[in-house]
């Protein structure tokens, strides 16, 4: 069976032409283990495969800096679940995820994330026909051209908006709710 050979170096001072031990991975993590609880390898270690390129601080600190969009993900990732459990307004959304409330507010609007099953729905006046319907507010806002106060005031009585009826179509509840 082939077992990878690794060597085990100075986290602090690394040098993979002056290693501190070299064997088999699954022993060389043991003996690092051991080494270190016990102090006679004071200082952290890594383990390498041997013919690894020496790296300096710059380029592994570089390494460690997050994707922007890995991070966007996680924060969408967060939202979602934080609304599963009962979080249903942005500010209940934000003090539970520990994502500022203006950054879980523009994740939302970028992604139209449906946080929950109603919407917006403008229907034009002289077209039954033609129907827009958002999940979030900002959207059909945009889409009509009309203020949020206007749409926001129509929603209460069936009214009209540059041509448009507007209305909010609440959502069915989910069943474990």
């Amino acid at each position: 069976m082939n077992e990878t050979q690794v060597l085990v170096i100075n986290a602090d001072l690394p040098d993979i032409d002056h290693p501190l031990a070299m064997g088999p991975e699954q022993e060389m993590f043991k003996l690092a283990q051991h080494n270190y609880k016990s102090g006679e390898w004071p200082f952290p270690v890594r383990l390498v495969k041997p013919g690894t390129k020496p790296w300096d601080d710059a380029t592994y600190l570089a390494s460690m800096k997050q994707d922007p969009k890995q991070g966007e993900r996680e924060d969408i990732k967060a939202i979602r679940q934080a609304h599963k459990h009962g979080k249903h307004s942005l500010r209940q959304i934000s003090e539970s995820t520990a994502i500022e409330f203006k950054r879980v507010k523009d994740l939302v609007h970028k992604y139209s994330l449906p946080l929950n099953n109603g919407y917006w729905r403008a229907e034009k006046y002289n077209n039954p026909d033609e129907v827009i319907a958002y999940q979030t507010l900002a959207r059909l806002c945009e889409k009509i051209d009309a203020p949020e106060f206007s749409i926001r005031q129509a929603s209460m009585s069936n009214g009209v908006v540059n041509g448009y009826y507007i209305s909010w179509v609440p959502g069915l509840k989910n069943k474990h709710d």
